[in-house]
């Protein structure tokens, strides 16, 4: 089982990283959320140079390099200054974030972009498809319509499937997954652990919470996506995997002891996702 690098640094008495429990962060007005989306928790260490650094529930990802840090997805809006605080406790100023990258543009992943965009100058990475949910802030989603809305976000740069976005000595690989949102992307770089190589994917969501499946207006091929999708992520570099909703992998980030107890590859992760899709379908979705 895989157990994240340096135990002192992850209880965190080593990093100067208080681990008294913290109030669960407000609710949204309109997007009501499970408390564990809200819980902060302090950082824990995946990899050498790899942090969670989001809530319980959702996470949010700080990559250090030798030329500043990276954040991929920050959680809700309210997140904002929980995630500012956690980059500076391990030691990043804010203007050493020079990138924040996204799994995909809903509410509770990139809520808080505009606000560490604004306190930290990094610039926003996205592909076309999140680019312009992010910039309308959620609104008019294909499946939400305007119930998941954040402050709107203006992207520095377009990808495309398969580019590496380099900063640093760490390069990470965009693979494009559609299906839950049309711009859903799973990211993949290396680290080490204890300097042994790790080969570390944070792949988004691959679910379809009240989508409608068949004969959707407004995403007619949607079931093709996800199938393409289940494919790219069971060929994926995949030694540790990692997933927006932190227990879809099998994470639970409160646990500071054990915050991996259920390992999951990404072959387990895309063989269950394309199981719930298929039942879902024959139920009438």
């Amino acid at each position: 089982m895989f157990r994240p690098v340096s135990l002192a640094c992850l209880l965190l008495s080593a990093c100067g990283i208080a681990r008294a429990a913290e109030p669960v962060l407000p609710q949204g007005k309109a997007y009501q959320t499970p408390d564990a989306w809200r819980q902060p928790v302090a950082p824990v260490r995946i990899a050498d140079h790899t942090w969670q650094i989001g809530t319980a529930g959702i996470t949010a990802i700080l990559v250090k390099t030798n030329d500043g840090a990276l954040l991929i997805d920050g959680g809700l809006p309210q997140a904002a200054d929980m995630l500012l605080a956690h980059i500076r406790a391990l030691g990043v100023a804010p203007g050493d974030l020079k990138l924040i990258l996204a799994s995909h543009a809903h509410g509770d992943h990139a809520g808080p972009t505009a606000a560490i965009q604004r306190a930290t100058g990094a610039q926003v990475v996205n592909n076309a498809e999140s680019a312009v949910l992010m910039a309308y802030g959620g609104s008019n989603d294909i499946h939400f319509g305007d119930d998941i809305l954040y402050p709107p976000v203006q992207s520095d740069r377009i990808l495309h499937d398969g580019e590496v976005v380099v900063l640093g000595d760490v390069r990470l690989t965009a693979h494009f997954i559609p299906g839950h949102t049309p711009g859903s992307i799973a990211w993949t770089w290396d680290d080490t652990r204890d300097g042994a190589p790790l080969h570390i994917a944070y792949v988004d969501s691959l679910t379809a919470p009240g989508y409608r499946l068949v004969g959707n207006p407004r995403y007619p091929h949607i079931v093709e996506d996800f199938r393409r999708s289940f494919a790219t992520v069971r060929s994926l570099p995949c030694d540790l995997l990692l997933t927006p909703h932190a227990d879809a992998s099998g994470w639970d980030f409160a646990n500071a002891a054990e915050p991996h107890p259920a390992p999951m590859s990404c072959e387990a992760y895309a063989n269950g996702a394309e199981k719930k899709l298929a039942t879902q379908m024959k139920s009438g979705g």
